[in-house]
């Protein structure tokens, strides 16, 4: 039986670029397996996006799955991982290539554009937002 995992990610700043976090939640049979969430310091909300990305492919490919739908808010990650827009900022080509690598490395790898709205998306959202409060100190004194 072929081992698919599903990865609900998100990152956020507040700023752009400003402190940032990245989440995600991988899911197995329709039930939560895992979350994840990093502080990552200064980051454009893009760049942010592909930390969340990365991370949940990395968990992904660590549990030995082959297949792996990610779901993201992100319209530009999202289309940039599935070849639709091209990667022209060299910070985020950067991010691109390792999360691509990783790709590469399932038998299935699948990426789809949702709402906000979504509920686990909110949910990784809502661990972004926590981890940016329990850094409060590092996000006032960039917003000073």
């Amino acid at each position: 039986m072929v081992k698919r995992l599903v990865i609900y990610s998100d990152g956020g700043a507040r700023g752009n670029p400003g402190p940032a976090a990245a989440a995600f939640l991988a899911m197995e049979n329709s039930e939560i397996i895992k979350t994840d969430t990093q502080f990552l310091g200064i980051r454009t909300n893009n760049q942010a996006e592909y930390e969340a990305l990365t991370m949940g492919l990395e968990y992904a490919l660590n549990t030995g799955a082959e297949e792996v739908i990610c779901y993201l808010d992100s319209e530009l990650v999202g289309r940039q991982m599935k070849g639709e827009y091209s990667v022209k900022n060299l910070e985020l080509r950067k991010l691109y290539l390792k999360a691509h690598a990783i790709r590469i490395r399932f038998k299935k790898a699948e990426f789809y554009n949702v709402a906000r709205s979504n509920s686990f998306i909110q949910k990784a959202d809502a661990l972004v937002n926590k981890t940016l409060d329990n850094n409060a100190s590092i996000v006032r004194s960039n917003n000073k």
